[in-house]
């Protein structure tokens, strides 16, 4: 058992959580909870690199819950270093060090249908979060977003999407231009999330290879984005609110896309 808050390990630990350029560098970051754990576990056991139970965690185990656990190699830390470790206020006992997973821009393009989330500079980590399990529930196939956005890494994004961090694609893109002209002339219709857009959402005839285009929480979209965009649709606004949470209109978008029109 680890007691001590100075060991290497837990410090790296630590590292991983912190500072993006550490992830970076090791391919790695932290995933945390029982439930993302096991799910993990299940369905994607080569991913995980490193596990750690706190010593209550281990403790508190089902024997069901005990047998899968101990089919991966893990270490055990004293609840206190656990703690320390930990990004949540009630930590359930359980965190992994696992391989960040990789694609390519044909693992989004390469299906006849397509339906894709693009966000560009988006900067809030929760609504990173809820993006992702948004779009896997919405039956998207995935979500490209700029290089400037918030890392999906970030241990407040990897909490929020409860585990769709490993099941819905993902890639970040230099420019969200540049990958505007790529997707019209892969056949790909993009519809920009506008305040002033010419369509309401729920009038437009998406098709089945799409982008939906969503900018960043202060700014909106960009005007160069949003001029390459095949149409900007707008989502009615009938109180004083003038816009939604990024998140919230992709969901609405993203649902309703995926309906024909009446």
């Amino acid at each position: 058992m680890i007691t001590s808050g100075n060991n290497e390990r837990v410090k790296h630990i630590i590292t991983l959580l912190k500072k993006k350029k550490q992830r970076e560098l090791e391919g790695c970051f932290v995933i945390e909870g029982r439930k993302m754990y096991f799910e993990l576990l299940k369905d994607y056991p080569g991913r995980i690199v490193e596990t750690y139970w706190s010593e209550s965690g281990l403790m508190g185990l089902s024997e069901a819950e005990r047998e899968l656990a101990e089919s991966v190699p893990y270490e055990v830390l004293s609840d206190s270093v656990f703690q320390k470790t930990a990004e949540t206020i009630t930590p359930q006992g359980v965190l992994a060090i696992v391989w960040m997973p990789e694609y390519s821009i044909e693992d989004f393009l390469g299906e006849e249908e397509c339906r894709l989330i693009l966000l560009e500079h988006l900067q809030d980590p929760g609504n990173l979060g809820t993006i992702l399990r948004t779009a896997e529930a919405a039956g998207m196939s995935g979500v490209l977003l700029t290089e400037d956005s918030v890392d999906a890494f970030n241990p407040k994004v990897v909490r929020s999407t409860m585990g769709s961090i490993f099941r819905l694609p993902f890639l970040y893109v230099p420019s969200m231009p540049d990958l505007l002209r790529e997707l019209r002339e892969r056949g790909v219709a993009v519809y920009a999330a506008h305040l002033e857009g010419s369509a309401a959402y729920d009038t437009v005839d998406y098709g089945k290879r799409y982008g939906i285009l969503i900018g960043n929480e202060a700014n909106g979209l960009t005007a160069e984005s949003t001029a390459l965009a095949k149409q900007a649709v707008r989502i009615p606004m009938y109180g004083k609110a003038e816009s939604l949470n990024a998140a919230i209109a992709c969901a609405v978008l993203a649902y309703e896309s995926r309906k024909s029109v009446r």
